[in-house]
This record gives structure tokens, C-alpha cells and sequence, in this order.
């Protein structure tokens, strides 16, 4: 009958029982093991530690983009309903194991997600850059108006319209030489541009051509 190790450790993705013959020959090696390899391997699983936490905060559209296993996001979903502090922290200490577990390939793409969950897409990027730019065109010109609306022809118009006049009048300085101050409205325009850029595969940015007449023909050059 051959001999059940029920406990263990994880080193380098590799379940290591205690008393088995790669425990021993691991243990071994550890003794002839310099003080910096020993300080090197606990900071890759610190730092494995570290991002299995991350991967609670994780948005769910960047979570589902990942190789994961499912015994992980099973993890990673107890983890966020577990309120007790020694729970919490024993199933933290859990995922770390699992994290051990996983191809480099995989720790690579959960750090590239959390670097675009922290600095945003290069699309969501682009997409505020383009909301600033097209909230301050249609600001300052009325023939932005006929542009945005052929790019982006689901806005509410007569909102839009709205908007864009009171947004006007709160610039207005109450007394000459005082600072422009921006009102709801200002935030307002913004969000809905955003909103709908934001649904758009290839939004484009305010030009001088977008000018078009009411009934929604281009006017002429």
C-alpha cells in the first residue's frame, strides 16, 4: 500500500508533499542554497501573494479576457464574500498557492490587464482625449453640432442642444475680468459625448469640414 502525503508545499508551480523523495531532494538542495536564491524565491511568492489579491479588484471584463483555472475564480469569488479577518487571510494564502500553480504566460497577461485597469485602454484613452476635444468644439461652434450628430446620429439631439446653451450662459462671467467658471451642464455634455464615443468602434475627433446644415446635408466648402 503506498504511502499518502497529505501535507505539502508549492514550489515553482510544483506540489511538493512533505516526506516524499523530491521533499527530500528539494531540502537538500535548499541547504547548498545561498542566502540571496533564498531571498529571491520568497519574493517571487510574495509577489505572487500580491497578485492574486489584485485579481479581487479586477474588473470583470479584464477577468474574463484571463486563462484562468477555475478552481482560482472559484477562489478569488469566496475571498470577495468572506468579511472575517482570519478567513480572509487564509483564503488569501490559498490563492497565493494556486498563483504558484500558474504558467508564466498567464502571470504576464493578469500583470498587463491590471497595468490597463490602472492607466485605462489605449480606447479609453483615446475616447476622454476625444470627449474633451469635441465638449469644447461644440462650446465654441455651432457647426460642431451637424458633425457630432452624423457620427453620432443615437444622441438626444434636443438634449444635446439644451446642454450646450445653459453650458454657455454658466461661462459667462458674472463680472468682466473674472475666471470662467463651468456649471453642471459643462459635465454634463461631457459625459453624454463620452457615453457615445465610447460605443463607437473608430471615434473620430471634431474638424473644421463637419459642418452641416440643419436638415443634415453637408454644406458646401
Amino acid at each position: 500500500m503506498s504511502r499518502k502525503f497529505k501535507k505539502g508545499y508549492f514550489v515553482r508551480g510544483e506540489f511538493v508533499a512533505e516526506g516524499s523523495d523530491r521533499d527530500i531532494e528539494l531540502k537538500a538542495e535548499l541547504k547548498g542554497t545561498d542566502d540571496q536564491s533564498r531571498t529571491d524565491l520568497k519574493r517571487e511568492s510574495d509577489e505572487l501573494q500580491k497578485l492574486g489579491e489584485d485579481l479581487l479588484a479586477m474588473r470583470g471584463d479584464l477577468m474574463a479576457r484571463l486563462d484562468l483555472t477555475d478552481k482560482l475564480r472559484d477562489a478569488i469569488a469566496e475571498a470577495k464574500r468572506i468579511t472575517n479577518f482570519e478567513g480572509k487571510r487564509r483564503q488569501m494564502q490559498f490563492i497565493g498557492k494556486l498563483m504558484r500553480k500558474i504558467e508564466p504566460d498567464v502571470i504576464q497577461s493578469i500583470r498587463i490587464a491590471l497595468t490597463e485597469q490602472h492607466s485605462g485602454s489605449a480606447h479609453e484613452n483615446l475616447v476622454l482625449h476625444l470627449s474633451e476635444s469635441w465638449r469644447d468644439r461644440l462650446m465654441a461652434n455651432d457647426d460642431a453640432f451637424g458633425g457630432w450628430i452624423i457620427q453620432c446620429p443615437d444622441t438626444d439631439s434636443q438634449q444635446l442642444r439644451a446642454l450646450i446653451r445653459q453650458a454657455r450662459k454658466d461661462a459667462v462671467p458674472e463680472k468682466p475680468g473674472d475666471a470662467v467658471r463651468h456649471g453642471r451642464a459643462y459635465r454634463d455634455i461631457f459625459q453624454i459625448v463620452r457615453e457615445q464615443l465610447n460605443k463607437s468602434e473608430s471615434p473620430s475627433a471634431p474638424t473644421h469640414s463637419d459642418a452641416v446644415s440643419e436638415d443634415g446635408e453637408e454644406e458646401a466648402q
